[in-house]
């Protein structure tokens, strides 16, 4: 039996560059919040750079769109670090410093122990959930689906492009 982890994505739009006044107060925290990220239970790995984030990956043609990717051991310990933790605080104030988004902004997917997803992995994700809504391909957290270790050895996993941060 694979043990299967939960991986997720998330995009979201600033409403202005990092640099921006107006993202001051979302920015001031990111190293807190990714840090506890790092530290809470469950928690495998998170997409970043040298620096330590992912803020300044680009992955979409829009400059302004966050990319967050990250593995968790259970879709319950991926739920409390956002919504009971400190960063469910975030979560109540991102409209200070996102715009609301009409398309899918996070998915879901399970993923054998040990697989880093990439980039170009996550995107087609996203665009799954946004053309066939919730399949055990990519899934939310209101739809979600179980694990399925036939469904995930059945991945073709070798056509998502490797991860260029990694």
């Amino acid at each position: 039996m694979t043990r299967l982890h939960i991986a997720q994505v998330n995009i979201a739009r600033m409403r202005g560059a990092l640099e921006d006044p107006v993202m001051r107060g979302f920015v001031a925290r990111l190293d807190e919040i990714n840090a506890l990220a790092d530290r809470s239970p469950g928690f495998v790995w998170r997409l970043q750079t040298s620096e330590g984030n992912a803020t300044y990956l680009r992955p979409y043609g829009d400059d302004r769109i966050l990319f967050n990717l990250s593995v968790w051991e259970t879709v319950e310990d991926l739920r409390n670090y956002v919504y009971r933790s400190e960063h469910a605080e975030l979560i109540r104030q991102r409209r200070d410093w996102f715009e609301k988004f009409e398309a899918p902004f996070l998915a879901l997917w399970w993923v054998p122990g040990g697989h880093l997803p990439s980039v170009d992995e996550a995107k087609k994700r996203l665009d799954h959930l946004q053309s066939n809504g919730p399949t055990a391909f990519a899934f939310t957290f209101r739809a979600l689906f179980p694990p399925d270790e036939e469904f995930t050895r059945s991945t073709d996993w070798s056509a998502f492009e490797p991860c260029p941060a990694l």
